[in-house]
């Protein structure tokens, strides 16, 4: 058994945020620009939590124009959008902040693994009042990988003080499923997303209902 503080790492985008509007929103700023109109809404909040490119190739597939290469252009500049107006609709989901701060007081050390690159995270928790509940922050530019290699989630374990084998990871995703196998440690996937219906088929250790779950969930896993 290792010894060292248990973690807790999570997910950002899907898991403890939804972050869902303002991605869309930065990706049909892009599409408008173009003189293509909002091609995305609030249904295609799952593609948007795969990210910036998920959602150009989308839109670019509607609207039968453009193809890989305008999704590359159109990257930094939907990244530049989202960043000027990154936290106008995102919320934290329900119960995550007091999942957070009761972890912690039982003495579990926080932190962040995500493939949304490192500046903008930070930006984010900052905006939304909940840097300072996490112990370390690894994000899709922090290493020379990221999820689902298993490096990114043992550099936030280990960053935040922890002890790679008294881990797991919250996460909503099957690359978070797949960096929770990699690494040997549990996962909890979350069942509150707009991906929720999909979870139970990866077989997580644990399927969250609400964050109010977590803290004893964590427990009963007995890292």
């Amino acid at each position: 058994m290792s010894h060292g503080p248990r973690t807790v790492i999570f997910d950002l985008d899907g898991t403890l945020a939804d972050t869902s509007g303002d991605l869309l929103a930065a990706a049909n700023g892009c599409f408008r620009e173009l003189g293509l109109g909002d091609l995305l809404d609030a249904k295609d909040a799952g593609v948007a939590l795969r990210g910036g490119k998920a959602m150009l190739s989308l839109g670019f597939q509607r609207s039968g124009t453009h193809g890989a290469e305008e999704v590359e252009r159109q990257y930094p500049l939907l990244l530049k959008r989202y960043e000027e107006a990154i936290c106008e609709r995102t919320v934290l989901y329900p119960g995550a902040v007091e999942a957070l701060e009761r972890l912690r007081a039982e003495g579990y050390r926080t932190g962040i693994c995500t493939n949304k690159p490192e500046g903008l995270s930070e930006i984010l928790l900052e905006k939304l009042g909940v840097r300072g509940l996490f112990d370390s922050l690894v994000g899709a530019d922090t290493l020379a990988v990221r999820k689902p290699d298993p490096l990114a989630f043992t550099t936030a374990v280990e960053r935040a003080g922890g002890a790679a084998g008294r881990a797991c990871l919250v996460g909503d995703s099957d690359t978070d499923h797949r960096t929770a196998r990699a690494a040997g440690v549990p996962s909890i996937l979350v069942a509150f997303g707009p991906s929720g219906e999909d979870m139970a088929v990866l077989g997580p250790e644990v399927l969250l209902d609400s964050f109010e779950e977590l803290p004893g969930v964590v427990e009963r896993l007995g890292l």
